[in-house]
């Protein structure tokens, strides 16, 4: 559309509400070969929300069904889509030995590089479900947006890492900690308890 000088913002809700009224109000610049492609793009941009929107709505249905789901959907930062995504890819969390394990297995960990008996813990290694790990990170910096406003133990922590370690290398840092707080709910069984103070 931009060859034909017509510019629409960026973003998909801009786009969504911009295009129609873009297509209607442009149309003597557009061939009618191209206004009838055009309008078919936007039928299919439709059809496709609708079925994400469908797909959307059965995850929440069982995300609210499932008891693991339920569980982890205690975890702040953790919603339907990354609850369903875990307990999808997670059969049997025992199969991990402990939560650093796991977490690892999701690249959520310091790569070590030990020689000469000191130990240097590097960037993460990245390894392991790149979906799982962006979900989780994804949810951490979500979290990060409200930060300022809880006195509890945990936001105390996220703010002290904030303002020494950054945004990113916090969402990480929470990513971690809501993995190892993953696995141990899946192998315990018992709900997630904030701890207060």
């Amino acid at each position: 559309m931009n060859e034909y000088g017509i510019v629409i913002p960026k973003g998909v809700a801009k786009f969504r509400q911009a295009v129609v009224d873009k297509l209607e109000s442009e149309q003597d610049k557009l061939t009618p070969l191209r206004q009838e492609m055009f309008w078919k793009l936007v039928e299919e941009f439709v059809a496709m929300e609708e079925q994400l929107a469908y797909y959307q709505e059965k995850l929440e249905a069982l995300a609210k069904t499932h008891p693991e789901c339920q569980r982890l959907m205690t975890i702040p930062g953790i919603g339907p889509l990354s609850a369903t995504a875990l307990v999808a890819a997670v059969s049997d969390a025992s199969a991990f030995k402990n939560g650093r394990q796991f977490a690892a297995w999701l690249g959520l960990v310091p790569r070590q590089h030990s020689t000469g008996g000191k130990e240097r813990l590097l960037g993460i290694s990245k390894r392991g479900d790149s979906s799982l790990r962006k979900l989780l990170i994804h949810g951490a910096r979500v979290t990060l947006r409200w930060v300022g406003l809880k006195t509890d133990r945990r936001s105390q922590w996220m703010r002290h890492l904030l303002e020494r370690r950054g945004k990113n290398r916090t969402a990480v840092a929470v990513a971690n900690k809501n993995a190892r707080i993953v696995w141990a709910l899946l192998t315990s069984h018992q709900d997630y308890q904030p701890v207060q103070g």
